[in-house]
């Protein structure tokens, strides 16, 4: 039996009905869905069913911790089983928890994901049980090739406490929010500016507790390209003795050879030996100033993922995932139209408020749909769900990926985490 079954809602159906025609509690149903109190629904969009195998009934005096203990499972476990914990562990007398769910996991998963410091709390601790690590954005470069600061206190304060292992990112932004690689290039080409900036990293990685570094360098040139593997080389040494990974960004590329200054500077099969890790950012076909599309279509993916096990083991890759949809008015022109950043589960509430149908691709494996807003102008949207989700991490199984990477936890997704809880046994570094 499957631990997840996707539902698909079709006109006239409700939550209660849904949960009646498969036996489950529609409070459940909701709180796992991401769906509102009012338990509005629109025609296409996805719920998520699971059956629990074992149930346990809140007693006076029990903790999350002596449930776990008693039952043999970890308390993120638990967090992720009973999403309407919301990784709080404060119990109620008569409140009941999932222990366990039917069905056959496909294996294990190490997951990481990415949070800026303002970060809703409630969302990240109830986000965080379903993340092997998490890794605060980000440390930029200064001008003169220094180390950035990054405000992350809460965050690696939420990591500690729910268990993910906090990795530090370092990437080539500046002060403003902006990739630059002529930042990037100091650091590269520069052996003096080199050695100062890693002494910096490994100073920040002590003083903070970081237990890794993932490195995402974006637009480097070509011709600094067997410099990049250089310097992730060279920070690998400095952590090994610490028994801390690092972890590599990778542009989406397709072949060796691939022009773009997005792909020119990546060598995958350099990076790949490099780090102990890479991330393979598998998302943004459909962007901002582009045409309306799925952000990351399974074919487009699919010939990422086949180039990427030519040069680098599968083992040592994550498979990246977006957390996010875009809103397109139309008609798209151009250098003109630019679409709108939106969550899953807005997307799905602006089907509902406007009566729009949501439809799949088969193809691209990704929902999407039409409406009309109150402008006169027509939209089109592309988002993730249940059906998309999965599609994407039976990715990881079928090739032989140690796991998954998600941009990124800003938004609220209760349905993708619990498709990820449905197929895999996400790794636990601290428990």
């Amino acid at each position: 039996m499957r631990v997840v079954i996707i539902h698909v809602v079709r006109s006239g159906e409700t939550v209660y009905s849904i949960a009646r025609q498969y036996g489950v509690d529609p409070r459940r149903l909701m709180v796992d869905n991401g769906v509102p109190e009012t338990g509005a629904l629109a025609v296409g969009q996805t719920l998520t069913v699971r059956f629990p195998r074992q149930v346990y009934a809140v007693r006076q005096g029990d903790t999350l911790s002596s449930v776990a203990r008693t039952f043999g499972v970890t308390v993120r476990q638990l967090y992720r089983r009973n999403y309407q914990l919301g990784g709080q562990d404060t119990l109620i007398p008569g409140q009941t928890l999932v222990i366990s769910y039917l069905g056959e996991k496909l294996g294990g998963i190490t997951t990481n994901s990415y949070a800026y410091p303002y970060i809703d709390r409630r969302l990240l601790d109830a986000s965080l049980p379903y993340m092997s690590c998490l890794t605060p954005f980000t440390y930029g470069i200064t001008a003169s090739g220094g180390l950035l600061p990054l405000e992350d206190g809460v965050l690696l304060s939420a990591a500690g406490a729910l268990g993910s292992l906090p990795l530090m990112h370092l990437s080539s932004m500046t002060e403003e929010g902006q990739f630059d690689n002529q930042r990037s290039s100091l650091v590269l080409t520069d052996a003096q500016v080199q050695r100062a900036f890693i002494a910096s990293v490994m100073e920040t990685v002590r003083q903070k507790g970081y237990r890794g570094v993932d490195v995402d360098f974006e637009f480097v040139p070509v011709q600094e390209r067997q410099a990049y593997v250089d310097f992730v080389a060279a920070l690998r040494r400095e952590l090994a003795p610490m028994g801390y990974p690092v972890l590599v960004a990778l542009a989406p590329k397709t072949y060796a050879a691939q022009p773009g200054l997005l792909y020119e500077g990546h060598d995958y099969k350099g990076l790949g030996a490099a780090a102990d890790f890479v991330l393979l950012m598998t998302y943004e076909w459909g962007y901002s100033y582009g045409p309306p599309m799925a952000v990351a279509p399974i074919p487009q993916v699919r010939q990422v993922l086949d180039y990427a096990v030519t040069e680098i083991p599968p083992g040592k890759i994550l498979l990246g995932i977006p957390n996010y949809g875009y809103d397109w008015p139309l008609p798209f022109r151009q250098g003109e139209t630019r679409a709108r950043s939106l969550s899953n589960q807005e997307a799905v509430a602006l089907a509902v408020r406007y009566g729009a149908e949501i439809q799949y691709d088969e193809t691209a494996q990704s929902p999407f749909f039409y409406y009309m807003a109150e402008d006169g102008l027509s939209h089109m949207v592309w988002f993730e769900d249940g059906r998309s989700m999965e599609a994407k991490l039976l990715l990881v199984s079928e090739y032989g990926f140690l796991g998954a990477g998600y941009w990124n936890l800003m938004r609220p997704f209760a349905q993708g985490w619990t498709v990820l809880d449905g197929l895999y046994e996400v790794a636990d570094p601290q428990t």
